[in-house]
């Protein structure tokens, strides 16, 4: 009880100083684990490892500890030596040196090898259906730009636990940025069911604003869940994203900073920091930042396109972007925004059949919103009207609340009214007699057609 006050009193930046002489007293192994919490919540990196060791040496599969250990970039092979003892002489722990293996791999950003590590994990007997394997692999597919296989990970997840909170902020955000705003006002009220102390419920629910376009609402459940959680990436994205859509950059950016800081190997925080640059017109700085992230997190095709990007904003750097789209595209074919960016560039260049080619391969093995959409502005660029809304119809289809698909198939409509005007006036004039008739049912049939593209304007 003592303990407990104290925690309650003092500021997190004291609590260290203050636990200490309590910590050395009692050498318990829990006392530890939390100064261990606290001085890196404090960033005070080294005595946080110091007291993360003492907590293995006492007990040696203290699993939060390998992962503090790991996060703050000791080495696997370290760590794994620690519990080297435990390993030999416990019966059915050897997936634990392929699990410290696997986390590893996740806290140096490596994607690809912790994607293939976990996924040997999964197939043992002991960890198959594991919740918390799930949710490690969702959050690396997510990472690595695999929303798809992201989404299948952690609504596999939920069916195991449906009272899973941890990384159901990331879960509701690619369910907004899919346009599924339904299942994410229905995610957030689960949430809020289960507890309103944890930041996901609250950035599910600003997730949900956020893509209904209402940015003060999204404004407050980010500071909601920051309050909740200042540690919390997904909730500082959240509220960056709003102050940047509401023309606040530059507090936009301290959001990211701080993002950055808290998960250096996420690239969506350094995407949304280079976003605010290029709103303010700071492609040097954007430019700066993007090399950053290239030689940081290597050239794998994310980076790479995020570097495009910015070239494309320059006309003297269009061919490095082409350059390094391409090799984006060679590394991951159906990488979405890969595609987008060399679809925007195939535009900007006329190559509208280049565009097309690119965009139908695209999507042979995958459907998505922004690529359908594109496809028709690119069909219409080359008269194919009849296959330009089909594409905008399927890309409504998949997000009903996507604006502009919706303006590119009432565009279309309102370009074919005039020719469908003229045509029955020739068929008017040939019938003569029936002229009155029919153009009262032609009147009738254009106030139908008008009710209808009122009624697609209010979606």
């Amino acid at each position: 009880m003592p303990l407990l006050f104290l925690m309650g009193s003092l500021q997190d930046r004291e609590l260290p100083k203050e636990l200490t002489g309590f910590s050395v007293c009692v050498m318990d192994k829990e006392i530890n684990m939390m100064l261990a919490n606290l001085y890196k919540k404090a960033g005070q990196e080294r005595p946080s490892v110091t007291s993360y060791k003492e907590v293995l040496r006492q007990c040696p599969l203290a699993l939060d500890a390998i992962l503090g250990l790991l996060s703050l970039s000791v080495k696997g092979a370290e760590v794994a030596s620690m519990t080297m003892n435990v390993i030999q002489t416990v019966p059915n722990l050897d997936w634990l040196s392929v699990w410290i293996k696997a986390y590893a791999f996740v806290h140096t950003g490596d994607n690809s090898r912790a994607i293939n590590t976990i996924c040997s994990l999964e197939k043992k007997s002991l960890l198959r259906d594991n919740v918390d394997l799930l949710g490690s692999l969702a959050d690396l597919y997510f990472r690595a730009g695999d929303n798809k296989n992201s989404v299948l990970k952690f609504e596999q997840a939920q069916m195991l636990d449906p009272y899973l909170i941890k990384g159901m902020d990331v879960y509701g955000y690619l369910l907004a940025r899919e346009g599924r705003l339904e299942d994410v006002e229905n995610l957030g009220c689960r949430l809020f069911n289960i507890s309103d102390q944890h930041a996901e419920p609250w950035v599910v629910s600003g997730c949900h604003s956020f893509y209904s376009k209402r940015y003060s609402r999204a404004l407050y459940l980010g500071a909601k869940a920051i309050q909740l959680n200042s540690n919390s990436v997904q909730a500082l994205l959240l509220k960056g994203a709003a102050l940047r859509n509401m023309g606040r950059v530059q507090e936009a950016i301290i959001h990211f900073r701080e993002a950055i800081r808290l998960a250096p190997c996420r690239l969506d925080c350094y995407e949304g920091l280079i976003e605010c640059y290029l709103a303010s017109n700071s492609i040097r700085e954007a430019m700066v930042m993007a090399n950053n992230v290239y030689k940081t997190l290597g050239a794998n095709a994310q980076t790479l396109t995020l570097l495009a990007t910015v070239c494309l904003e320059d006309p003297v750097t269009q061919e490095k972007a082409k350059t390094l789209l391409d090799k984006a595209l060679t590394q991951r074919p159906d990488y979405i925004k890969a595609v987008v960016k060399k679809a925007e560039l195939l535009s900007r260049e006329q190559k509208y059949e280049d565009g097309i080619a690119l965009l139908r391969n695209a999507l042979a093995n995958q459907s998505d919103c922004v690529l359908h959409r594109i496809l028709g502005d690119f069909l219409v660029a080359v008269n194919e009207y009849q296959e330009a809304m089909d594409q905008y119809s399927i890309a409504l289809s998949l997000d009903p609340n996507d604006q502009k698909s919706l303006e590119g198939m009432q565009k279309m409509e309102k370009e074919e009214s005039p020719t469908d005007a003229t045509q029955e006036e020739d068929v008017d004039d040939m019938e003569g007699s029936g002229e009155e008739g029919d153009l009262e049912g032609s009147d009738s049939e254009a106030a139908q057609w008008a009710d209808q593209e009122q009624w697609f304007g209010m979606q």
